[in-house]
């Protein structure tokens, strides 16, 4: 089976490994997955290797981080005793010791077994303000697609006339006890091309799907809708969004004569409402303020006509937007300042006046601070977690306007005795600064180096506590090395669209330039300097495979994206056409055909070895990307080695035994080729 030359610029004589279930495709996976375990898991050390992670994943002091509903704590955690993982829910006295009282709602591990099916959690929705009622999301094997039941938290049973839904790539959300707006696959027409619920409807309890009310319907070729209620008490409200693509949406407020009264915010922009508070975060410039910028409106005067905005954050050179989190009277706004982290808390004045702005909290160099949950219906707690590269994870609470109090603190999990992160920016083609930070032993010889990026998506590299990458790599003797490349978050919007479809090339400047860095301050040298990407960090390592592998002396990637002619038509990758271009389009054609890995690859030429990893079950990067390419690869005589599983999803595992599997298999593979 081939692929005709309209779709590929050529035959494709690997089209068959495309088949996800296929028998022949899987039979050869099987062939692969086994080559793989030979050649890295049957050596000595190995499964004392798997252990080590395992323990470091497992760690019954690991920080349980939660979500206040009402007057509890919830949480989801996976350990050694459920591995498949328990939802649970505490108080905060009993959260603030070591040894909390969980209240276990929900056992993945039993359900599992009690019902013959490979359950991974999916998240829960609990209904305000009352809190008793769930909608409970479950995937099969850590699938996007997730069947839906409604459960009872006093009763700790799922409600058997309740709201359930079978396997769909689903968007659901309460109303109020009796009503839920839902998207979903319920038939033909049903979906977008991305795979997405391309209708939305009112859906009343004990009614059918079918009978349920329609509320707004997209086209085919949108990545999808969705709908949502507000029961903010005084301010209850329904929203209705249309996303047109990855970075395009409108967003309408559903009146109760159910007409769509639309928010007219840029298309690109961001935006959320609070009480009485609209948030836009423009990506290009607007209304007199730059792209990435914090714009306040109050909502009725915005809906009226008014768009005198009030400003709130407004980027440089050196900083942009992280995020912003809602008390119940303050926003919290994190920035980036050269990737590290800022926290302010910003008040809105009760009548005419202005925002106050003060520091919440003063945060260590080179380190990252996140606001991991508020209550913003009855209070001004938060919940703030501090770490960095060689800095483990703590959790603080408090109140704003009051002192904070570390509640919850990780040891130290590797030994990091000599080691230290440095910053540095390194130059690309174009001249543009690219920051990238170092994590090792300074001023050694060159060593064993690992490399990785992202570069896309408006995804932000930030410092974290990476207790596997810990214990395999740097406890070990490694260098690893976090580049913030275009394409990313690291600065905003401007980062990002830099490197946007035909510019993408530019994040690959980037990363070629940082590795050229590493090389010239001594820190590595090419046939000792390894690089690692997932998904878009996947279609990176791709691309240095076929354009600059001289650079390198190994190559993972995981999950990865590889045949760029046809993406869009695998899975979910149709909706990644705003990102990409569309192969499609002769206008995009051309520079996707130049920057697919997989139509470039060449026999002769000096390929580092490669590492491909995926998973049966990754229903938003079709496992076929890294399927062909190692196809191709062992066909062109090049060292290629692929491990997929049948589960895990885009996660590539579901549980800890899996996760410490795979991470052995890729440090395995990295000390064997960059040497010990």
């Amino acid at each position: 089976m081939t692929e005709t030359s309209a779709d590929t610029g050529g035959t494709d004589p690997y089209l068959w490994l495309e088949e996800v279930d296929g028998e022949r495709a899987l039979d050869w996976v099987r062939e692969r997955n086994a080559e793989t375990r030979a050649e890295l898991a049957g050596g000595d050390g190995f499964d004392a290797l798997v252990a080590e992670l395992r323990e470091v994943l497992d760690a019954p002091d690991r920080i349980p981080y939660t979500r206040r509903r009402g007057p509890y704590l919830y949480n989801f955690w996976q350990g050694a005793e459920h591995p498949r993982g328990v939802w649970r829910r505490t108080t905060l006295e009993e959260y603030r010791t070591d040894a909390p009282d969980w209240d276990v709602l929900l056992d993945l591990d039993a359900l599992a077994a009690a019902e013959g099916e490979d359950w991974t959690w999916a998240g829960a929705q609990v209904l305000r303000p009352a809190f008793r009622r769930a909608l409970v999301s479950l995937a099969r094997g850590g699938g996007d697609a997730v069947v839906v039941r409604e459960y009872d938290l006093a009763e700790r049973a799922f409600v058997e006339d309740g709201f359930r839904l079978p396997e769909a790539k689903t968007d659901i959300g309460w109303i109020d006890e009796d009503h839920v707006f839902v998207g979903t696959d319920h038939g033909p027409g049903s979906m977008t091309a991305s795979g997405y619920p391309r209708t939305v409807r009112r859906w009343r309890r004990g009614t059918p799907l079918d009978a349920a009310e329609p509320v707004h319907e997209g086209a085919e070729s949108d990545l999808a809708v969705s709908a949502w209620h507000d029961p903010t008490e005084g301010f209850e409200r329904d929203f209705v969004a249309r996303y047109r693509d990855f970075w395009n949406q409108e967003t309408h407020l559903l009146t109760e004569g159910g007409e769509l009264r639309r928010i007219e915010v840029p298309d690109d922009a961001e935006s959320s409402v609070h009480r009485e508070w609209l948030l836009v975060t423009p990506k290009a410039p607007w209304l007199g303020q730059p792209a990435g910028s914090l714009l306040a409106f109050r909502f009725d005067a915005f809906l009226a006509g008014r768009r005198e905005p009030e400003v709130l954050f407004t980027p440089d050179a050196r900083t942009a937007l992280a995020g912003h989190s809602w008390t119940r009277n303050h926003l919290v706004v994190e920035t980036l300042q050269d990737v590290a982290s800022r926290m302010h808390v910003l008040t809105p004045p009760t009548g005419p006046g202005d925002w106050k702005r003060r520091e919440l909290a003063d945060i260590p160099p080179l380190a990252s601070a996140a606001v991991t949950d508020t209550d913003p219906d009855s209070g001004d707690e938060y919940f703030l977690s501090l770490t960095g590269h060689l800095v483990p994870p703590s959790l603080h609470r408090g109140e704003i306007g009051g002192p904070d109090e570390r509640i919850k603190q990780v040891p130290a999990r590797f030994d990091a005795t000599g080691l230290d992160a440095r910053q540095y920016f390194a130059t690309s083609a174009d001249g543009t600064r690219v920051p990238y930070t170092v994590v090792g032993r300074h001023g050694a010889l060159p060593g064993p180096t690992l490399l990785t990026g992202y570069g896309g998506f408006e995804i932000a590299l930030t410092p974290s506590y990476d207790t596997v990458r810990g214990r395999a790599w740097l406890a070990r003797g490694g260098t690893y090395v976090v580049a913030g490349i275009r394409g990313g978050g690291e600065y905003g919007p401007r980062w990002h669209r830099s490197a946007l479809k035909a510019d993408r090339p530019r994040a690959y400047e980037d990363f070629e330039a940082v590795a050229r860095d590493l090389v010239a301050r001594g820190v590595t040298s090419p046939e000792r300097l390894g690089i690692t990407g997932g998904s878009n960090g996947g279609l990176l390592m791709g691309a240095m495979l076929v354009r600059s592998p001289e650079l390198f002396g190994a190559i993972v990637g995981h999950v990865p994206l590889l045949d760029m002619l046809r993406f869009h038509r695998l899975l979910a990758g149709a909706s990644w056409i705003a990102e990409y271009g569309d192969p499609d389009d002769p206008a995009d054609r051309p520079h996707l055909a130049e920057l697919s890995p997989y139509h470039r690859l060449e026999a002769g030429r000096p390929y580092p070895p490669v590492l491909l990893t995926t998973s049966t079950r990754d229903d938003r990067v079709h496992p076929g990307h890294a399927r062909k390419a190692a196809a191709r690869l062992r066909e062109l005589g090049h060292r290629v080695l692929l491990h997929e599983t049948l589960v895990g999803g885009h996660a590539g595992a579901t549980d800890h035994e899996q996760t410490a599997y795979n991470s052995a298999l890729e440090h395995t593979f990295l000390w064997r080729t960059l040497g010990s």
